[in-house]
């Protein structure tokens, strides 16, 4: 995934005109191959304590308030998400805390994060305001934590990221990537976040302040670290000589900080066997059209869960008029599943004759599932494309199966680098299967599921549907 950091200088008070900007920005990092887009501490309204305590009715937003809309509707236009730091109140316009129950004291520095459909991914409030901050806004309670493209994520706001215990829980809880919002004016913070990915093993995200705000001139140099520490991208320092509002995006590539299927949190999944059987979708759904790429004599690769199945045909449902999905295969035979893994490992230890084996068994899984925790074997993954209604094929930026080494890392799903046509037809089919309750592997555009165990760790199921099936046919 690549991730934009969106540095401007907004107008104080006037959330519409700060909203559409963001909504500008959005669209434009979409362009540029972003999957997310951050913004920087109480960017939707400046960081200007005094205005806002002046009037907390007129600078205090929920997520669901009109004037974010242009935000809500840019993230699902796009297929992006965004991570919107504002002055936060409750749904119910009273008091509002991080877990909404109306514990807090006041307002709070919030973080609405907006999925790639423009709903609410999750909420975070700041949990260490500073003093000054204090006499406004209430701290919140909870930890900020969200999955997206199979990357978790831990949310911190400014001066959270001066308490130890921060990145230290957000590496704990399994998080990759560690993004602030902030408005740092002093340039010791750059330091701090460099050390931080080092010490907790982050890639670490900023985007911070620009223009004035109540406490001064904000530094600008929104960017990102490594978890080597390595500064690798980075905005302008901000100064009031910069034209218009300075806005600037820089991006990162998070792809190495992807959740594999070889991570032992999605083995650690227990499975509640549901017993859905697996059906023949060339009978059980005659209207779904199928590839003639993996057909095999028993029938095997065209078998799906029940339930895999009927959320396809509702994706196909949403598709845009001229588009329909191609079904190329779903259950794998464990037999099947170990060939190809050990096939495609061994590659790897030709190719890389000094990585151990752990590295080599890891870097395969990018690629061929272990087939102990195989979403094909469970019958609950289906790879799949887009065709137009004559069945022509679209332009998707790798065919189907292209491993990460002969397409150059393109089959990931949110690769940089692709042709504005693969772009937007990826994010039509994701569109269409994430509504749909499917979740997608992201070292593979194509390959989708629904109830397995990689299935319950992006959605945060506490327990896979379908465990490894044998085939009787």
């Amino acid at each position: 995934m690549i991730i934009a950091t969106a540095q401007f200088r907004p107008v104080p008070g006037d959330i519409d005109v700060n909203a559409a900007r963001m909504a500008s920005l959005i669209t434009e990092a979409a362009e540029r191959g972003a999957g997310l887009v951050v913004f920087a501490e109480l960017a939707l309204t400046q960081y200007d304590l005094p205005r806002i305590a002046a009037d907390p009715d007129g600078l205090t937003v929920t997520p669901d308030d009109p004037r974010l809309a242009p935000v809500r509707e840019a993230c699902r236009a796009a297929g992006v998400a965004a991570v919107v730091n504002a002055p936060g109140r409750a749904a119910d316009g009273g008091i509002c805390s991080s877990s909404g129950s109306g514990s807090g004291s006041g307002p709070t520095i919030a973080s609405f994060v907006y999925g790639p459909d423009g709903a609410l991914l999750t909420r975070y409030d700041k949990l260490h305001p500073t003093e000054t901050e204090r006499e406004v806004f209430a701290p919140g309670t909870t930890d900020g934590r969200f999955t997206l493209g199979g990357i978790r994520f831990a949310l911190a706001t400014c001066f959270d990221s001066a308490t130890p215990d921060m990145p230290a829980r957000a590496a704990a809880d399994g998080c990759r990537v560690y993004l602030s919002s902030a408005f740092h004016d002093a340039p010791e913070w750059m330091t701090r976040y460099g050390e931080m990915a080092r010490e907790h093993d982050l890639q670490v995200v900023l985007s911070n302040g620009a223009g004035v705000g109540s406490p001064g001139p904000a530094y600008g140099r929104s960017g990102a670290w490594l978890p080597s520490g390595e500064r690798v991208a980075e905005a302008a320092a901000w100064t009031e000589a910069v034209p218009g509002d300075g806005a600037e995006l820089v991006l990162t590539d998070a792809r190495d900080r992807v959740t594999l299927m070889a991570d032992p949190a999605v083995a650690a999944i227990p499975v509640e066997e549901s017993g859905e059987p697996l059906v023949d979708v060339r009978t059980a759904a005659p209207s779904l059209r199928v590839a003639d790429d993996q057909q095999d004599r028993t029938g095997a690769f065209a078998q799906l869960r029940e339930g895999v199945l009927k959320r396809l045909l509702v994706a196909q449902e949403a598709l845009p008029d001229g588009l329909r999905l191609e079904f190329v295969e779903g259950y794998r035979p464990l037999q099947l599943q170990r060939r190809y893994f050990e096939g495609y490992a061994a590659e790897l230890r030709a190719a890389h004759p000094d990585r151990d084996a752990a590295l080599i068994h890891e870097a395969a899984s990018r690629y061929v599932s272990p087939p102990e925790i195989a979403p094909h074997s469970a019958g609950g993954a289906v790879d799949l494309t887009l065709v137009t209604a004559d069945g022509e094929p679209v332009d998707m930026g790798t065919p189907i199966n292209a491993s990460p080494e002969e397409s150059d890392g393109a089959c990931y799903t949110s690769a940089p680098g692709l042709t504005p046509a693969a772009r937007a037809n990826r994010r039509v089919l994701n569109a269409a299967l994430t509504a749909a309750g499917l979740v997608n592997y992201p070292t593979e555009w194509w390959h989708w599921s629904y109830g397995d165990r990689y299935w319950a760790l992006a959605t945060g199921a506490d327990h896979a549907l379908y465990g490894p099936k044998e085939w009787e046919g």
